[in-house]
């Protein structure tokens, strides 16, 4: 396995592009020097790079692939749509059905609103709870990594260069599965918090009816209790984790699945609130979501065609039963190589990730660089160990033999020192101050 066209494009890349990717999830600093720079095709849960090596993918466009790349019915759908025409001016026909069709199928929220990226509508919530409650303020779970690329988020992390005080101090943090830390916010910052913005879960469940609790503290103090599924909207259920949860947010945020790795998202909600955006209202008008490509044809007709899928095909039972699989495979692989302290799986079935701790059993980018070296030998491409509608069990026990192979390294390196088995420096955390 040779990088040598990547190595090209990436120098290439890195003088045109800032961060030399349009994703920082992406980015070189995000894999290990001996790693695939550049991806060409995908077919299922297979891809292969500019060099033709090929691996299995989990990661799956950083779980917005579901279904598989290049799932024929979606592109299908999508390129007939294209056919007619992908942007008009006046709206299309196809945005009411798929706001129609999504609305039937969640079995929640009054109306809906496309976008094109996760970021646009969960920026767009966080605009209609401001208005809706007049307050500036707004409560973000610590635990979950990310919410939107915009100023009211990124603001509160690690890289907030060019962004004023002023909006760095609208947003505070609260814990998951820690109702006293959310009520703390709310009697530190009495009437100011328009709305609490988090996961129904990341790796950690929620407890003693945590999502409840929270719910009741918003509207306690008359804030909008807004549930981001961009991520688990289409993966925990076909109704999303709110479902899962018997919860009913004010608003909700779907994306990811929804396209199958086409551009789209949506903000869901109540009426009252989003109607905020529109224009059978007499109070001060909200300037929502409007942008040039939000409803583009292609991408709400792929989303039809994966909604049809969901409803029609056992994808999230396949999700979880693959999901399954892995745990137990890469557990076996992890006591054999007496790694339980060391290598975790956490998260659920369908949507897992892997931990990486020293030998001193502190969390480790050294080590996570080594296991994602090793994998990548074994033709394992994995930041995360997210399976798709593609991945069959052949390709799930070659994964499993590939990362016990890694894990054997792993182990060695824990008795030998990781700088003996690893090339070139560690990865990095995205969200860091410096370079």
């Amino acid at each position: 396995m040779h990088f040598t066209r990547s190595r090209e494009y990436q120098v290439k890349s890195h003088h045109l592009i800032p961060g030399g990717a349009h994703t920082y999830a992406k980015g070189d600093d995000q894999y290990p020097e001996l790693a695939p720079g550049f991806i060409v095709r995908g077919e299922g849960c297979h891809v292969w790079d500019v060099d033709d090596n090929e691996y299995i993918e989990y990661g799956m466009g950083l779980r917005s692939v579901t279904l598989g790349h290049g799932y024929r019915s979606v592109v299908e759908a999508a390129y007939r749509q294209m056919q007619l025409g992908v942007n008009f001016v006046r709206p299309s026909i196809i945005e009411v059905e798929a706001a129609e069709h999504l609305l039937t199928l969640l079995g929640a929220g009054e109306m809906v609103k496309f976008g094109k990226n996760g970021s646009d509508v969960t920026t767009a919530a966080v605009k209609l709870a401001r208005a809706h409650t007049g307050r500036d303020m707004i409560a973000i779970c610590a635990e979950h990594p990310f919410f939107s690329v915009d100023d009211w988020f990124i603001g509160s992390t690690a890289m907030a260069a060019g962004i004023p005080e002023s909006t760095r101090a609208a947003t505070v943090k609260f814990h998951y599965n820690d109702i006293a830390s959310l009520a703390a916010l709310f009697e530190r910052y009495p009437n100011q918090i328009a709305g609490v913005v988090m996961e129904a879960e990341t790796v950690e469940p929620p407890r003693d009816g945590f999502l409840q609790q929270v719910q009741r503290l918003c509207h306690r103090h008359g804030a909008l209790f807004i549930l981001d599924e961009i991520i688990t909207g289409f993966r925990w259920h076909v109704r999303g984790a709110q479902f899962v949860h018997d919860i009913q947010p004010d608003l909700s945020t779907f994306g990811k699945a929804l396209g199958n790795g086409f551009s789209i998202s949506a903000l869901v909600g109540r009426r009252d609130v989003m109607e905020l955006g529109g224009l059978h209202h007499d109070k001060e008008r909200v300037f929502l979501l409007s942008t040039t490509y939000g409803a583009e044809t292609s991408s709400l007709a792929a989303a039809l065609e994966v909604m049809r899928i969901y409803e029609q095909e056992p994808v999230i039972e396949h999700l979880h039963r693959q999901g399954n699989r892995l745990i137990d495979g890469v557990n076996d692989a992890i006591a054999e190589n007496k790694l339980e302290e060391y290598f975790q799986l956490a998260g659920r079935p369908c949507n897992l990730i892997y931990v990486t701790r020293d030998a001193a059993r502190e969390r480790s980018q050294a080590f996570r660089t080594l296991f994602l070296q090793e994998t990548i030998k074994r033709g394992l491409l994995m930041p995360s160990l997210v399976v798709s509608y593609a991945h069959t069990d052949e390709d799930i026990d070659r994964t499993i033999a590939g990362i016990a192979g890694a894990l054997r390294v792993y182990r060695q390196a824990l008795d030998g020192g990781v700088e003996r088995f690893l090339v070139g420096r560690p990865v990095k955390p995205v969200f860091r101050t410096f370079n």
